[in-house]
């Protein structure tokens, strides 16, 4: 099991980055036993960031966080403490609206792409960098697997979408999922650009 921080210019294995506060992050993949609490952070910070858009979810939270698709997965655990602050995964692209738009902008095929999925951080450590390691974290390894980075993003959590935009991801198009609310605008379908992937332009990449 590979632990990762952001260094310039690459993630190397179990290394901590600085954070606000003079508190450190490490990602770390993902083992069965973080599924509980990780849970729990999903919960609790569901009225603060409004994700995911369908709360109560309609299965078991652990369907959620585990996907059919699922290429690899990681959280992020704040100095000492092993228990987990947040999570992403990626994911195949799967089937839908979104992924005719991501094809579409990238100018590769559906089995080429890789979306970042299921981000989300405490809300209690919003601000001190988790996310955006957490997104490094994935970028690296869409990166290493030799496919190209998407996702989609709810234009209501505005929080979301200026994280991306910071990490240099742009806008494409837009869709209506499934699972969105009626009542919401359609998902923003981004991608990034070739050579971006850590914040302040250094490429990331994942060594084993």
């Amino acid at each position: 099991m590979l632990g990762f921080a952001v260094t310039a210019g690459m993630l190397r294995p179990s290394r901590r980055l600085p954070v606000m506060g003079q508190r450190e992050v490490t990602v770390r993949e993902r083992i069965p036993a973080d599924l509980p609490v990780l849970a729990e952070v999903l919960e609790e910070q569901q009225p603060h960031t409004g994700y995911p858009q369908r709360w109560p979810l309609p299965s078991p939270v652990e369907e959620f966080l585990t996907r059919p698709g699922e290429l690899g997965a990681w959280v992020a655990t704040l100095d000492d403490d092993p228990a987990p602050v947040g999570h992403v995964s990626v994911t195949t692209p799967g089937s839908g609206p979104e992924v005719d738009g991501w094809v579409a902008a990238v100018g590769r095929p559906a089995e080429e792409l890789a979306a970042v999925s299921v981000l989300f951080v405490d809300h209690r450590v919003s601000g001190r960098g988790v996310g955006g390691a957490l997104l490094d974290a994935a970028v690296a390894f869409i990166r290493e697997s030799g496919r190209a980075p998407v996702l989609d993003v709810v234009q209501e959590t505005r929080s979301a979408v200026r994280l991306y935009e910071r990490h240099g991801w742009r806008v494409v198009g837009e869709a209506r999922p499934w699972w969105l609310p009626a009542d919401h605008l359609p998902v923003l379908l981004m991608t990034l650009p070739d050579g971006v992937g850590v914040v302040g332009g250094a490429q990331a990449r994942a060594t084993k």
